[in-house]
């Protein structure tokens, strides 16, 4: 594989900068989804699907016990739960664990115009594992 793409010393290669930018985004979306939910579960405009004065006697149990008394479920059936404010969050929580997928696909472009097929591969290999590990497929005693 040969590399034809050189960075001068000090500067940093172009799929390092357009990866940055995108992270940097993504991140900066997942942390005022955070906020902006928060913000607005804390002012009542979400309403909790448990109650706060039941949260102190839940915390205490065990996930599966949690579950049962909340009625809350599993996976990405948490979804469904996602116009509660306490459920809410969890969106911010993916947008946050997910923000390298999008960096990651803006990197194959510029691999591929440079006719780096190795690393655009590797993008896409990575994406497909993250997505893999995302969907619950492989997750055991669940």
């Amino acid at each position: 594989m040969k590399a034809t793409h050189t960075a001068a010393a000090g500067q940093q290669p172009s799929e390092q900068l357009r990866y940055a930018r995108w992270l940097d985004w993504g991140t900066r979306l997942g942390l005022l989804a955070l906020a902006g939910l928060f913000l607005a579960y804390g002012t009542g405009m979400l309403q909790p699907h448990v109650p706060h004065e039941r949260m102190a006697t839940l915390w205490s149990l065990p996930v599966a016990q949690f579950l049962a008394a909340t009625g809350l479920p599993t996976g990405w059936q948490w979804l469904q739960f996602a116009q509660h404010g306490d459920v809410a969050n969890l969106i911010g929580i993916c947008l946050l664990a997910s923000c390298s997928l999008p960096a990651l696909l803006a990197l194959v472009p510029a691999y591929l115009q440079r006719g780096e097929r190795v690393f655009a591969a590797i993008c896409l290999a990575e994406v497909a594992v993250l997505l893999l590990a995302a969907s619950g497929v492989l997750s055991m005693g669940h």
